[in-house]
This record gives structure tokens, sequence and C-alpha cells, in this order.
């Protein structure tokens, strides 16, 4: 590995940079659209993020690829080379050792043959979705549609459909927004357990597949085909690789990792312009630190310049949504701060979103033998909760792998879309108020780790739990369960908390208006007998409201 030199100054947001002399010359040449942003931190704080996905409040993704042909859960390409893993143990004994049958094989037993977009985005947006996010690839480098620079894609290979494609249209068919996640960025490092051999067995020392190339295809379906332009693996490994936690604490590529050649970081570039000029997507999902390959490479600068500067020429205006984790201050102002399986703790001065999943990201069968999923109810509240602290709930309805979603799936679909039929209003085209809520989960409410992953760590909601949203000179407040005695007391809503005189308070689903006191100990609400829904129910509170 050539000698790293400390490079200063190229861009703001991180204090220092490692790079080759040389490799930090070549990468600022790179093209990129013209316009008003450049590639630099400092550039990208000119964000503004649209009033369109400020109002929409809730999209739903699709997060499907090959991956989920084995139906054995997340990460499946990276652990079925995990020797001993409950995924290498269960790929040996449904397709063979993976020095015989790699993930490539995997792919190639890929059909989808019961997709159908149409349908499956028609039940979204009926659940409420203002937005669909479709997987364009994920670590393990599969292209899912027509892609210029990568042969390894799903038009020639697997399913041989362009489901971006598809998917952009089904979208566009049903008014939603689309957009797209990009996750294969990290191939470089993730595919690394391909490189392995098993360490017991009779297979001992027998390389898997990761390191094969072009000449090894003779006679197989791969013929012609060079498997490097998948896996990536003719590089070093990086420092402990063996040790599987090891790529979470490289994943900012620091930390060890073997650093990616210019030519992988400029293929991953020409790949994401490519899908971005060819689909027209509204908004970008990158399962990154920052931007894909930051801080090792400004590919992820100059596709984020590309994106807004493309977008303002198509619209007029800035359109576009761009995500990225673990973001600094300055890089929360240069796009979307994504959580993922968490929320944040406060109101959030910028507009930011969680991405979680009813289930495993990539579908996984045990999960539905042990009735795993969320509940409606469950993914309900989060909505909620999220909302009234400035942020959007993208959720993901893990898709099988002939294109499919379960019963029990459609069946939490459905549930929301009942929820939404009645409190739609409190949600889409709201902001907060000047306080998110009141209730005891608030004071165990779990902290943030790095890329979020605090849901479901506090205490659950109830009752007593209340979630604000305002609207115009509406104020809703989301109470998140059903008392037995029939009656709710709003604290921050007190007489004399400098709100104002409450004049109508009704609840959403239900005619007419509701009792109620409006005292010095909080809003008194007398509740009807019979909920105007399963959860979650919504008073509408108009008045002077500050």
């Amino acid at each position: 590995m050539k000698r790293r030199t400390l490079i200063k100054g190229m861009a703001t947001g991180l204090s220092s940079l490692y790079l080759s002399k040389s490799y930090a010359g070549r990468l600022l040449n790179a093209p990129y659209a013209d316009g008003q942003f450049q590639p630099t931190w400092d550039s990208l704080t000119q964000y503004q993020v649209p009033d369109w996905f400020r109002d929409a409040k809730f999209g739903m993704w699709a997060h499907w690829g090959p991956q989920c042909q084995p139906e054995y859960g997340d990460w499946y390409a990276r652990g079925m080379y995990q020797e001993g893993s409950s995924q290498y143990n269960y790929h040996v004994q449904k397709y063979g050792h993976p020095s015989k049958f790699g993930f490539k094989d995997v792919i190639n037993d890929w059909k989808a043959e019961n997709w159908d977009p149409g349908e499956l985005i028609g039940l979204y947006k009926k659940a409420g979705a203002k937005y669909f996010m479709a997987l364009a690839n994920h670590h393990d480098n599969f292209d899912l549609y027509k892609s210029k620079y990568q042969t390894w894609n799903s038009t020639r290979m697997g399913p041989k459909k362009d489901l971006i494609d598809g998917w952009a249209k089904a979208a566009k068919y049903h008014g939603l927004r689309f957009g797209v996640s990009v996750h294969a960025a990290h191939a470089w490092s993730w595919m690394e357990t391909a490189q392995r051999a098993d360490k017991k067995g009779p297979l001992t020392g027998v390389s898997y597949d990761g390191k094969i190339t072009k000449a090894d295809g003779a006679g197989k379906w791969w013929h012609g085909e060079d498997p490097q332009e998948l896996y990536a693996q003719n590089h070093p490994l990086s420092e402990n690789s063996l040790d599987d936690g090891m790529i979470h604490r490289q994943w900012n590529w620091g930390n060890g990792v073997a650093v990616p050649s210019k030519a992988y970081c400029e293929k991953f570039y020409n790949r994401t312009i490519d899908l971005i000029d060819k689909y027209g997507p509204d908004l970008v999902y990158f399962d990154d630190t920052a931007l894909p390959l930051w801080p090792a490479s400004n590919a992820g600068l100059r596709i984020a310049a590309h994106m807004y500067n493309a977008s303002i020429k198509k619209h007029g205006k800035l359109d576009a949504v761009i995500f990225g984790k673990i973001l600094d201050e300055q890089q929360r102002k240069c796009m979307v701060w994504d959580i993922e399986r968490g929320q944040s703790n406060q109101i959030e001065s910028q507009p930011w979103q969680t991405d979680t999943c009813i289930g495993g990201w990539h579908y996984d069968r045990r999960i539905y033998d042990t009735n795993g999923y969320k509940s409606a109810n469950t993914v309900i509240h989060t909505l909620i909760d999220v909302v009234s602290k400035n942020g959007n709930l993208m959720l993901n309805i893990p898709v099988r792998g002939d294109g499919t979603i379960d019963e029990k799936e459609r069946a939490v679909v459905e549930e929301i879309a009942a929820w939404m039929q009645v409190n739609s209003e409190s949600i889409y085209g709201t902001r907060p108020w000047t306080t998110f809520g009141e209730g005891p989960a608030i004071d165990s409410a779990a902290p943030l780790s790095a890329q979020g992953f605090n849901e479901g760590k506090g205490k659950p909601f109830a009752s007593s739990d209340i979630r604000f949203t305002t609207k115009e000179k509406i104020l809703y407040a989301a109470m998140l369960g059903w008392p037995a005695n029939r009656t709710t007391l709003i604290k921050k809503l007190a007489a004399d908390a400098g709100v104002g005189k409450i004049e109508v308070v009704s609840l959403l689903g239900q005619n007419g208006k509701l009792e109620f006191e409006q005292s010095r100990e909080g809003l008194k609400l007398q509740l009807p007998e019979v909920p105007p829904c399963k959860t979650a129910f919504v008073f509408r509170i108009e008045g002077a409201i500050a």
C-alpha cells in the first residue's frame, strides 16, 4: 500500500483526510453537472430541504435484491461466507459450499417471477405513503437497473429485468415521489468475507469464490463474465478482516480498512451518476457515513453537487433530497440526516428521517415463521413520534425473492392504511409545535448510537403519552393509547401554560365536539365510549394556541 500523506483543507466538516498526493489530485478533476453547487461541504450548505418532502412525512421502501432470494435475512451475501454462521450453515445445506456455489450463483437463481410493482406501490399509496424508495444496489455490488458501467446488473443476470425502471414507472403512475437507495460503495470491504476459506471440516483451506476470475468461467453459466466486477476482491484484506464486527468500525473508511482504488471509486461515481440521470429520482439514500466513500474519495461530494445542480436545471428550483447517516452539524445542512432504526429525542431544527423496517432489511422467512414483524400499532406510534420532532418516516416492507410480500406483512400495511384514512390530516403538511410531547416515555427514551438503533429500547407508549403537531391554526394532540376511564389530561395545555384559551376540541374520526375543561392542571377531556380507530387517537384543538 502506498504511503499516505495528510492532506488538509480539501473540505470542511472533517479535520483531516488521508490520501496519496497523486490520488487526491486526480479526484479533484472529475466532472459533475455545472451549477451553483460545488463538490465541497461549504458549497453544499446552500441546500434547503424542499417543502414537498417536509409535507410528505411518510414514505415506503422496497429493500429488495438478490439477497432476498434465499429468504434468510439481512447481509446474506456477507454472512454466507462466515463459516459457522446461521447463514453459512443454511447456504451449505441449500446450495452447497461457497467455494462451489457463491453469491454470483445466488444471483443466477433469482428470477423475481411474481413481481408486480404497480400492485405493491398501489398498496403503499393506500397506506398513506407519499414517496417510494427502491433499492438500486446493495453492498453486494449488483445493480438492479440497466447499468452502463456495471455488467453485473439485473437486466443481464438473474431476473433479466430493469427493476428500477419498473418501480419508477409504477411510482409515477400512482403519483408518488420516487427514490433510490445506493449502498454499493462498501462492497470493497464488505465482501472481503468471500476471500476466506473454511478453517475446519473436509474443505479446510479451500478458498471461497471471492477471488475467482473471468478465466475460471469456462463451461459455467457465467462464461465470459468477470466475477471481480461484482466481488471487487482483487486487493489485500483490511486490518482485522477476520473479525466479523470490524466492518462496522471501518464504515467511515478508517481504522485500517483497505483503501479503495481510484478505479473503484470512479466506477462507483459513474454508476451513480448514470442511475440519477437515467431514472430521475427525487430522492437518493446513501447507506454511508456522510456521503459515499468519504473521506477516502470525494466521489460522494461530486454526486451530491451533480444531483442538486441537475434538479435545479430540471425543475427551476432545488427539488431533490439526499439522505446521509452519522452527520456532523455542517453536514446536516447539506442533506437530510437519516437515522436508521431510531428516533431523535428532541425537535430537530432541520428536517430529518427515520428509516426502519417491520422485519429484517432483506426478507427472512424465520421472522415470518415466528410472527416477529412489528405491529401496525408500533409503526403508527413511530410515525407520530417522528413527525412531532420535525422528521419523516420511511418504512421498509421486506419483499420475498419472487417479488411478493407475505400475508402477514400485507395485514400490517392494511392496518396502517385504516389509521391514515382517519388521522392523516394530523400528519401531512404539519410542523412541530413548541414542544413535541409529554408523558412517561420521554423520560425513558434511549440515546442514539452512531447510526441510530435506539428504537424499541425505551418505555412503551401509553395513553398518558401525547405527541403534538400543528398546521395553520390547528393543534393536533395524538394520544398513544386509550385510557380505561375514558378521560385524559394534557398538561402542556394548562390554562396558565401560555397557550391561550382553547375554544373547540374534536376527535378525528368522531362526529361532534368533545367536552373539555381547561384548568391550571391541564386540558381535561371526556372521551366517547367507542374509539374511532384501533390505535393512536388524535385530538383536533382550535383556539389561541401559542
